[in-house]
């Protein structure tokens, strides 16, 4: 936080990354007044997803071939404008379950060009021996706006409806765009001597020659697939099996938040002393006890407290996995890498969404089934991953 560009950053990201959990609160919430059916208020989840799945991967070549500057002034304004129209059509009334699916992937499709591009910036704002604290940072910014947005969320979406949330994330995105504005970039290495086909070619050779990039995207995949079960199915479970409003949803989230933010305190020593591996084998065994207790109970204290023990091992296994991409990928690599990385995350958060939501519709297993098979299968998807080890020693 000492370096004043990172710190610009840094507060931009906070105020755009509350607007965007105020979203995510909204949208899930309104789906549940358009059509609650499990398959369509898990397809929410997909639709921001899907763009990703397609897309990240050449949108990380085409970070690490143009100025990644412009690129993210663009992405902000894709996001302005698409958050906005929601907004105005929430506020008229107009909007329908498959709008909000089509503008849900618009959203999807700025944020698959900016994260990677994104991602692969921050090496750039701080010397190299600070990457794994300036990640940090990034998470516990990230959990903090999931600690604060959901509540406030819940409380305005309960009172005005679900366009207010749109409203304060389209206006989020402005922060984020000044501090773009002021930044003079310092050239930095990059594929730009190279085709886009060769810079692509380039980077699939490199995550499929890496073992360890291998490693961190299977683990991803073991994780994200039954852990999506929480966010594919939170708003039902907010509605239908605790029967709370939207300030309730808003709660959950925020519990989770919550969570995330008490592990940020932990994760540096927990991998001093017993490194990445074990750490993400823990924090995945958290994450399944959670869903488990979750699914059996319907009372709400039961949920909260559930909701902090995944946030506690959501935060922990991904924030292990986004540092082990960073430092393991080169800088002129970096973009590409974690469009890889990207891809990864959202194609399980994708596919495990509709699955868990097709899994729900079944009378006999439904919401709190759903949850259970989800929460034993992360257990066992622990121990899976353990044999996939990644290595610890950071690369330079």
């Amino acid at each position: 936080m000492r370096q004043p560009v990172y710190r610009s950053f840094w507060i931009a990201s906070l105020v755009s990354n509350l607007g965007t959990w105020m979203h995510e609160i909204g949208a899930g919430w309104l789906m549940t007044d358009l059509d609650a059916s499990p398959q369509m208020v898990s397809m929410v989840r997909t639709a921001m997803a899907t763009p990703i799945v397609l897309l990240a991967i050449p949108a990380g070549v085409l970070a690490d071939r143009i100025d990644r500057r412009k690129l993210l002034l663009v992405t902000q304004f894709i996001l302005l404008l698409s958050t906005g129209s929601l907004a105005v059509l929430a506020a008229t009334g107009v909007v329908t379950s498959w709008l909000l699916l089509g503008l849900t992937f618009v959203i999807g499709l700025g944020l698959t060009l900016h994260v990677p591009t994104w991602q692969a910036s921050i090496p750039e704002l701080v010397e190299r021996k600070q990457l794994s604290r300036a990640i940090a940072l990034g998470s516990l910014n990230f959990n903090l706006a999931r600690a604060v947005g959901p509540a406030l969320a819940g409380a305005l979406v309960a009172i005005t409806g679900s366009w207010i949330a749109f409203s304060v994330n389209a206006f989020s995105f402005a922060g984020v765009i000044v501090v773009l504005l002021m930044w003079k970039r310092n050239r930095s290495e990059s594929s730009r001597g190279l085709s886009f086909r060769k810079s692509l070619y380039q980077g699939i050779r490199y995550v499929y020659r890496t073992d360890d990039m291998r490693h961190v995207l299977f683990r991803v995949m073991l994780f994200i697939i039954p852990a999506s079960a929480l966010w594919g199915l939170l708003p039902l479970v907010a509605r239908e099996r605790l029967h709370w409003d939207a300030d309730g949803f808003g709660l959950l989230v925020t519990c989770f938040g919550a969570g995330a933010v008490i592990a940020a305190r932990f994760l540096h020593r927990l991998h001093h002393r017993v490194g990445n591996n074990t750490t993400i084998a823990f924090a995945m065994v958290l994450m399944g006890v959670g869903l488990c207790v979750m699914g059996t109970s319907s009372q709400g204290w039961v949920a909260v407290i559930s909701m902090l023990i995944m946030g506690f091992g959501w935060m922990m296994t991904l924030t292990t996995l986004n540092t082990a991409a960073q430092t393991i990928l080169p800088g002129r690599m970096r973009a590409r890498g974690m469009s890889f990385y990207l891809t990864s995350l959202a194609l399980s958060m994708s596919s495990g969404s509709l699955l868990w939501g097709y899994v729900a519709e079944f009378d006999w297993v439904g919401v709190g089934g759903a949850q259970k098979i989800a929460g034993l299968t992360l257990l066992c998807t622990a121990a899976i991953g353990m044999l996939f080890r990644v290595t610890e020693k950071t690369r330079h």
